[in-house]
């Protein structure tokens, strides 16, 4: 692995140091911090309520099921394609650069839905019901963003 390349501590969620990213960068606040940062080492977290077990994305203050103040649980980084679909036009740098992308909604293994670019594929190659994984793209030191690889 070279040094643009990492993973967690079990191997199993790569991190692709992509360069500086010219878009507009997340700003976390109080909630999602922890969010942010683990995804920046190779971590995909999700929220667990230590109350009634739901689990949840994007992390909230609290559980939408109970209302009680949820945890952090690293996720496996396996999914489904739920939906999806391919951004062939897009006027606005530095989207306009990667043209044509597919942006993809992903039921993970563990329950919450999350939206991401899948990456590393052609556009055609992707359909309903295909399983991923995860691939941390990190743009600075702080801010990674998980996309999905077909398995």
């Amino acid at each position: 692995m070279t040094d643009a390349q990492t993973a967690d501590a079990a191997g199993a969620i790569e991190v692709v140091d992509m360069g500086p990213w010219a878009g507009q960068q997340p700003e976390p606040d109080a909630i999602d911090a922890h969010y942010w940062q683990a995804a920046a080492h190779g971590d995909l977290l999700i929220q667990r309520c230590p109350e009634c077990g739901h689990r949840q994305h994007y992390p909230r203050a609290l559980c939408l099921r109970c209302g009680a103040t949820p945890g952090w649980h690293s996720a496996s980084g396996r999914g489904t394609i739920y939906s999806y679909t391919v951004v062939r036009q897009m006027g606005l740098p530095p989207f306009s650069e990667k043209v044509p992308y597919v942006v993809a909604l992903i039921d993970l293994e563990e329950g919450p839905r999350l939206i991401g670019n899948v990456v590393d594929c052609e556009p055609e190659q992707v359909r309903i019901g295909l399983p991923v994984t995860v691939v941390m793209h990190r743009y600075s030191p702080s801010v990674a963003a998980p996309q999905w690889r077909l398995a």
